[in-house]
């Protein structure tokens, strides 16, 4: 089996710690750094979060380090009517002794790349500041990147606003930076992001099982959220997050299409990810107005129960 050597970039909620309980358990996938960002907590919370689901996943030591506290330009804006306030649906996961790194999450992630022998492949599971700040800084570890794998942006609908997916729209400009870079890009977003859950009698004997680790994704899984104040806490099942890494190991599981997509960073439609999917040239393309776009490969649907399957099979908590 060929593994994967990835850095993980994250901004540790309920369905970033899901991943990285993925990330670490499957043989396939070489987990060299992983680096935070403010997004769904606060840039401690997050880094704390992540420290404390690495102990829940039984981890190695695993280099872990604190990035950007707030987007490029905007504000830092808060998800805790999803995540809770701790970012972790109100799961209280034990003190950990893990401690992270003296540097920065940029210079973590330049070293990482720039000491491998063989090209990383980064997961962007989170707002993609640290990212954009990498390849603005450093822009001569773009070669030593296999690709860029991040969980954001829609072809569809959005969650933020109507348009816009919450990781893209936190930091827009970070998004177009990145898909500005080169450096060849996957898109996994809110199409297929949706697609993929556990059903509540499943997550519901996990969580009150007698399994340690089935007990936390349970609980993780059992997370219910509002989106908006006058709505009902509702239960989703999600893998969220975690579906993006179980497309680093099974591809075949999505419908995969390459599309010209861009970063809207202006208006209502701010954080938009506009993704062409027209077979015919229209006016814009015929008068010369289409602009900047990346061409990435983006999924478009997913089967969903494969990839439930596969997250619990990997995580020994399927049957």
């Amino acid at each position: 089996m060929r593994t994967i050597p990835v850095i993980l970039d994250v901004d540790t909620g309920v369905d970033d710690a899901l991943a990285l309980i993925f990330a670490v358990k499957h043989p396939a996938i070489d987990v060299r750094a992983i680096t935070c960002v403010a997004g769904n907590a606060s840039l401690a919370q997050v880094v704390d979060n992540t420290l404390r689901v690495l102990d829940a996943a039984g981890a190695p030591s695993i280099p872990v380090a604190a990035g950007a506290i707030r987007p490029l330009l905007a504000a830092a804006r808060s998800a805790s009517h999803v995540h809770g306030e701790n970012g972790l649906g109100g799961l209280h996961l034990p003190a950990t002794n893990r401690v992270p790194e003296a540097v920065s999450a940029v210079e973590l992630m330049r070293r990482s790349l720039m000491a491998s022998d063989e090209r990383l492949t980064l997961v962007a599971l989170s707002p993609q500041t640290n990212l954009a700040l990498l390849l603005r800084t450093h822009p001569e570890v773009a070669d030593r990147i296999e690709r860029i794998v991040f969980m954001g942006g829609s072809a569809s609908v959005g969650n933020a606003t109507a348009v816009a997916e919450f990781n893209v729209w936190h930091d827009p400009e970070a998004a177009a930076i990145v898909l500005g870079s080169g450096v060849p890009i996957f898109m996994y977003g809110l199409d297929v992001f949706n697609q993929v859950s556990v059903p509540q009698d499943a997550a519901s004997a996990l969580a009150t099982g007698t399994d340690a680790l089935g007990r936390v994704v349970g609980a993780l899984l059992g997370n219910r959220i509002a989106l908006s104040e006058d709505e009902s806490l509702v239960y989703t099942g999600l893998i969220g997050d975690a579906g993006a890494v179980c497309a680093l190991v099974d591809p075949d599981g999505l419908g995969i299409e390459k599309r010209p997509v861009r970063v809207e960073l202006s208006g209502y439609g701010r954080g938009q990810t506009i993704v062409d999917r027209r077979r015919y040239s229209g006016e814009d393309r015929l008068h010369g107005g289409i602009g900047e776009w990346a061409d990435i490969d983006v999924a478009l649907d997913v089967d969903a129960t494969r990839y439930a399957e596969l997250f619990l099979d990997t995580l020994g908590l399927a049957g």
